[in-house]
């Protein structure tokens, strides 16, 4: 009897596994909590993903660190096909430069499956602050020391580096405050405990066009459609802000190659969508698809870009 129970449960076994890929849900891991840049994202993309994909994308957000705790889950969850992880440029390309020692190597412990979006920066000003534009926000700064706290999302990220350039390029002394995502970090700023922060556009958009914070300027070389009235720092007179972002989905190492190809296809089909591209285009989002190989490379040479970065800045986190 016991070793019919157990040939029955080890033929099921092997039936499950011969079935197509994938058979089951597949876990999409946002190393941040609910509210930032990588959730808007994981979240527009999902729905689609899981019509390709013929099976529930579940939404795991497991923030903290930086983005080091969610991409080390990640990094150590079986290479099947059934968890994916949202990286972006402070997890994927500026946590190696930044950080002394990493539990995992975005090279070694993922295979990449494809970019989705990249962004500029947005720096967002608190409406307590006296100041209605960036050179207005950079004087007030410069007569009041000590009465502004610069909100930063993660120590060593993307945020914090382009937040950097800023005070260099502008010669302020304003403390930074660190946060574990942006969320929060969205929050204090509405409630006037940090007056400035620079982020990704999603994080503060809605915030902007109802009126609850003032948008400052843009990294990058062009304005967004979503705020054609908001300049960008080479405008507004600070030369040197140039930080933008990438965002992509990766898969732990081992990942069989049928369903790296699934899982690429999936997000190519998701990210044609008319109304996935619309979202984005609202938040100030451009996607960008690309091939497993492509962000692979572009992974490669962000790393090394970001490397000199932080360098030349004397960023390191702890």
């Amino acid at each position: 009897m016991r070793i019919g129970i157990l040939l029955t449960c080890l033929l099921a076994s092997l039936a499950a596994q011969a079935q197509p890929y994938p058979n089951r849900p597949v876990k999409f891991v946002v190393p941040f909590p609910p509210g930032g840049n990588l959730d808007f994202v994981a979240r527009t993309l999902q729905p689609k993903m899981s019509e390709v994909l013929g099976q529930p994308v579940t939404i795991d957000n497991k923030g903290g660190a930086a983005g080091i705790i969610g991409l080390e889950y990640a990094s150590k969850q079986p290479g099947d096909g059934y968890t994916i992880v949202l990286g972006n440029t402070g997890t994927v390309a500026i946590n190696p430069s930044v950080y002394a020692k990493l539990p995992y190597d975005p090279l070694k412990d993922f295979v990449a499956i494809g970019m989705t979006t990249t962004n500029a920066l947005l720096a967002t000003m608190s409406p307590t602050v006296p100041a209605s534009n960036l050179q207005e926000f950079v004087a007030y700064a410069r007569a009041n020391p000590g009465k502004l706290n610069f909100g930063i999302a993660g120590s060593g990220s993307g945020p914090h580096l382009a937040s950097e350039m800023f005070r260099r390029a502008a010669g302020l002394d304003i403390p930074f405050v660190f946060y574990k995502g942006s969320g929060p970090l969205a929050t204090d700023l509405l409630g006037g405990q940090v007056q400035v922060m620079i982020d990704a556009p999603p994080v503060t958009m809605a915030y902007i066009k109802a009126g609850r914070l003032k948008a400052l300027a843009l990294t990058g070389n062009k304005r967004l459609p979503a705020l054609p009235d908001v300049p960008t720092f080479d405008e507004a007179g600070i030369k040197g802000v140039d930080a933008s972002g990438f965002q992509g989905v990766l898969a732990p190492a081992g990942t069989p190659p049928a369903a790296v190809a699934r899982l690429s296809e999936a997000l190519l089909k998701a990210l044609a969508q008319p109304e996935v591209l619309e979202r984005f285009a609202t938040q100030g989002l451009d996607a960008a698809p690309s091939t497993p190989a492509e962000f692979a490379a572009f992974i490669r040479s962000e790393i090394a870009k970001w490397s000199r970065i932080a360098k030349e800045a004397n960023i390191k986190a702890d």
